[in-house]
């Protein structure tokens, strides 16, 4: 089985420093100290209305980590600016409106193919590696792969809320998605409790978790959590 990949998202360490709308906690010190925990990646999100990642903190956690960064934005002109500017490893196009609490929701990839074209054309000529995030819908995939990603991120939010059903939607679009020519990744809502079956998927090479990580680090250390998540994961692929 293909080996897995855990990316730790670090949004939410930006979310408790700006309740006080000062400069700690730093997410640049969380990046740091979960890539020494193990973790393969680091993912940010930088929303159009700033609402935890800064512009900063994108150029601080570039130029300071030693692994991949994979930079969540929306498909907009100063996004996909940003983006060319800073030069991350990845860009995984996400759905974004300014009144949710967090992403609800995969992009609408097939109905908004001309319109995310030439953001992915942009980015991939840089040598960005785009990825989409999307629901676990064979029309989502396939429009994936027409707009040229070379990624999708499968939202794994109804599986983790307990919807019927959403496990084997999940394993077959991961397998769609491998015969579509496409990496695939999956992330959002999990947990201990619940990553299991998704890093079981063979064709996941990659988990994104952010909320779940950074609010266990509260009581056991962030360390400590991504190692755990960590063997959680290798557990359920053995």
């Amino acid at each position: 089985m293909i080996p897995q990949r855990l990316g730790i998202n670090v949004d939410h360490v930006a979310t408790l420093r700006n309740a006080r709308g000062g400069a700690y906690p730093d997410p640049l010190l969380a990046a740091q100290a979960a890539i020494a925990a193990g973790a393969d990646g680091i993912t940010i999100h930088l929303r159009e209305d700033r609402r935890h990642i800064r512009d900063a903190d994108v150029h601080a956690i570039r130029a300071a980590i030693t692994k991949p960064l994979n930079f969540e934005m929306a498909a907009t002109d100063e996004m996909v600016r940003i983006a060319l500017e800073t030069r991350p490893h990845a860009c995984c196009i996400v759905p974004e409106k300014r009144t949710e609490v967090t992403t609800e929701g995969g992009l609408d990839v097939r109905g908004q193919q001309a319109a995310l074209r030439p953001a992915v054309a942009a980015l991939s000529a840089a040598g960005i590696r785009v990825s989409m995030f999307v629901d676990p819908d064979p029309a989502q995939l396939e429009a994936s792969a027409a707009v040229g990603a070379a990624v999708v991120e499968l939202h794994t939010g109804a599986y983790a809320h307990g919807a019927a059903g959403e496990l084997e939607r999940l394993q077959a679009a991961a397998r769609l998605t491998a015969s579509l020519g496409l990496e695939c990744h999956a992330g959002h809502g999990l947990t201990y409790d619940n990553v299991g079956p998704v890093a079981a998927i063979p064709d996941v090479v990659e988990l994104n978790i952010g909320h779940f990580i950074i609010g266990q680090a509260v009581f056991d250390g962030l360390d400590a959590v991504v190692k755990h998540m960590k063997a959680l994961m290798q557990k359920a692929r053995a």
